[in-house]
C-alpha cells in the first residue's frame, strides 16, 4: 500500500476532531440539531485552517442516516461513501480550473436533478474567488433560489474578491488561524499514534513555523520525520530540515548591531549562508526575535506568551535592558520591510547586507527613529571618551569653540604640491568608477577621505575601524584597484590607511576632492 501523507491520513472525519474552529463547529452542529440548515455557506480563512474539511463533515452530517449530537455517525452507508469520495451527493469543484460561464451552466443543469439517495446534494466550490465576472453573474440566480435539496458551500482564502451580490446570499463563516498551543497538541497526539519520539521544543517550533495552518504543520512534520526516519526528532533536527537558525545566532547578531559592528554582522550572515539556511526564513525569524525583545521590554510576566525556555528568556531580558523601545522598533521596521522585499528578490544576500549596514549606520537614514539612534550613538562615543568633531552651525559661536580646544584641528592639512593626472581623474569621477563594485564595498567607499600619499599615490583614509577592516580584508584593495584601472585605462595604485589620530581625517589629510573642485572653480573664472 502506498504511503499517505499525514495531513490526509489524519484529516478529521467528524466535528469533534476539528481543532481551533469551535465557534464554527458549534454553530453548524446547532443548525443540524434544530434542522435550520441554510442553502448557501461561505467559508473564509487562510490556507490549512479546515475550510474544506469542515465542508465535507457538514456534507456527511446533512446526509447521515443516524447523526449523533449534530455530528455524522461515520458508520452508515452515506457517511462511508462520502468519506471514500464515491458519493454522488457531494460534488467538489475547483474554481481555479473551472471558472468559466460554461462550468456554472453545467452546475445549473445538474441541480435540477434530485439526489437518488440521501437528503441533499452538496456542492463544495473551492477557491470560489477565482470565478470570472460572467461566471459569478450566471451563478447568482441559482445561488439565491436553489432547489430545497441543494446546498452550496463556497470556500475561499480571499473573500474580498467575491462580489457583494454573492456575499449577501451566503452565511459567512471566518476560519481563524489556529494557535500554536492547539497545533502543538495535535502534532503531539499524531506523533504518539505514529510511534515517533520528539522533543517538545521541536514540536512547538514546527507549530510556530506553520503560521496558524494545521495542514502546513502536518506537512512540515512529515518532512522532518522523513529526513530523520527511525530517529528521535530533536530541535536541532527541525532547524536543519527547515533551514532555520538557532536563537544563539540571533543573540550574537543583535549584539553586533547594537555595537554598530558592520564587520561582525556581515561575518554572522556569512556563517548563516555557509550553514545553508534559507535567508527569507532567517529574516522572518529574526524579526520575530525582535518582536519578543520588544514585548520583554514593554511588560513583565510574558513567559507563556513568548514560548521559550527560561535560559533564553533570561538572555532576552538582558538584551532588552541594552536597547530602548525606539531602537528596537527601528530594527523591526527595517527587517519587516526587508522580509517583504526578499519574496521576489534574486539577490537576497545583497539586500540583507544593505539592511545590516543601514541598522549599524543610522546616519544613512533620515527617519525619526534613525535620528534617535544617531543621538544614542553619539552619546555612547562620549561615554567612551571619544569626542566627535564639532561642526560649526546654527547657534555655534567662536566662544563655544574656544571652550572646546580638543575639537579643533591642530593645524590645517598641508596642500599637496602637485596632484598626478591619473589620481585627479579618479577622484573627479569617483562615484561613477566605484559603481561596478559589490554593494557593501561601494557603501564603505562612498564617503571615504581621498588623499595623496607621500609617494604621490591615491590614499584612502578611513575613520571607522569596521570600514577599514572590511576594505583591507583579503583581496578587496586589489579588486578596487583593478576595477578602477580597467575603467580609466591606466594602472592606478591604491593605498589604504586607518585614521588613529582621534580627529576627523579631513583635519589631518588633504582632501583631494575639495582641492580639485577649487581648482576647477578658479579655472572657470
Amino acid at each position: 500500500m502506498s504511503y499517505t501523507a499525514l495531513y490526509r491520513k489524519y484529516r478529521p472525519g467528524e466535528f469533534e476532531d476539528v481543532k481551533g474552529q469551535d465557534h464554527i463547529v458549534k454553530t453548524l452542529k446547532n443548525q443540524m440539531k434544530a434542522d435550520r440548515i441554510g442553502h448557501a455557506y461561505l467559508f473564509c480563512g487562510t490556507r490549512g485552517t479546515g475550510k474544506t474539511t469542515v465542508a465535507k463533515i457538514f456534507a456527511k452530517a446533512v446526509n447521515c442516516e443516524h447523526p449523533v449530537d449534530g455530528s455524522p455517525c461515520g458508520e452508515c452507508a452515506s457517511c462511508r461513501s462520502i468519506q471514500a469520495g464515491t458519493s454522488m451527493n457531494v460534488i467538489e469543484i475547483d474554481a481555479a480550473s473551472n471558472n468559466g460561464v460554461d462550468d456554472i451552466r453545467q452546475i445549473r443543469e445538474e441541480v435540477a436533478y434530485a439526489p437518488t439517495e440521501g437528503r441533499y446534494k452538496v456542492y463544495i466550490i473551492d477557491e470560489v474567488h477565482m470565478l470570472s465576472g460572467p461566471a459569478f453573474n450566471a451563478f447568482l440566480k441559482t445561488l439565491e433560489e436553489p432547489p430545497a435539496y441543494v446546498i452550496f458551500i463556497l470556500a475561499t482564502t480571499e473573500a474580498h474578491k467575491i462580489p457583494v451580490t454573492i456575499l449577501s446570499r451566503c452565511q459567512r463563516y471566518d476560519f481563524r488561524r489556529i494557535s500554536i498551543d492547539t497545533i502543538a497538541a495535535r502534532l503531539r497526539d499524531l506523533l504518539d499514534q505514529e510511534g515517533v519520539e520528539a522533543e517538545d521544543a521541536a514540536v512547538r517550533y514546527i507549530a510556530r513555523a506553520a503560521d496558524g495552518s494545521m495542514r502546513d504543520a502536518l506537512s512540515l512534520l512529515d518532512q522532518c520525520i522523513a529526513f530523520y526516519l527511525g530517529e528521535a526528532l530533536t530541535y536541532d533536527h527541525v532547524l536543519e530540515v527547515l533551514g532555520a537558525v538557532d536563537t544563539e545566532i540571533f543573540s550574537r547578531l543583535l549584539r553586533a548591531l547594537y555595537d554598530q559592528n558592520v564587520t561582525e554582522s556581515i561575518r554572522i550572515l556569512e556563517e548563516v549562508i555557509i550553514q545553508g539556511r534559507e535567508l527569507g526564513q532567517f529574516v522572518t525569524d529574526f524579526t520575530w526575535y525582535l518582536r519578543n525583545l520588544l514585548l520583554v521590554k514593554s511588560t513583565d510576566h510574558l513567559e507563556d506568551v513568548l514560548d521559550m525556555s527560561s535560559e533564553n528568556l533570561a538572555l532576552l531580558k538582558e538584551e532588552a535592558d541594552m536597547l530602548d523601545n525606539d531602537t528596537i522598533m527601528r530594527y523591526i521596521r527595517i527587517f519587516s520591510e526587508l522580509s517583504a522585499q526578499l519574496r521576489y528578490a534574486s539577490q537576497k544576500r545583497v539586500l540583507i547586507e544593505i539592511a545590516l549596514i543601514k541598522v549599524c549606520r543610522p546616519a544613512m537614514e533620515m527617519s525619526q527613529d534613525a535620528l534617535a539612534d544617531r543621538v544614542a550613538s553619539l552619546e555612547k562615543q562620549l561615554e567612551k571618551g571619544v569626542f566627535p568633531a564639532a561642526v560649526p552651525g546654527a547657534g555655534a559661536t567662536a566662544a563655544d569653540f574656544s571652550r572646546q580646544p580638543e575639537t579643533r584641528p591642530k593645524s590645517k592639512p598641508a596642500r599637496p604640491k602637485a596632484i598626478p593626472e591619473d589620481v585627479k581623474q579618479v577622484v573627479k569621477n569617483w562615484d561613477a568608477l566605484i559603481r561596478e563594485l559589490p554593494p557593501v564595498t561601494k557603501t564603505y567607499l562612498k564617503h571615504v577621505q581621498k588623499s595623496l600619499s607621500d609617494d604621490n599615490k591615491l590614499l584612502l583614509v578611513f575613520d571607522q575601524e569596521d570600514a577599514y577592516a572590511f576594505v583591507t580584508r583579503g583581496t578587496n584593495v586589489q579588486e578596487i584597484s583593478d576595477i578602477i584601472s580597467g575603467q580609466i585605462g591606466k594602472e592606478i595604485e591604491i593605498k589604504v590607511r586607518k585614521n588613529d589620530s582621534g580627529q576627523p581625517a579631513a583635519d589631518i589629510y588633504p582632501d583631494l576632492e575639495q582641492i580639485i573642485h577649487m581648482d576647477i572653480e578658479i579655472e572657470d573664472e
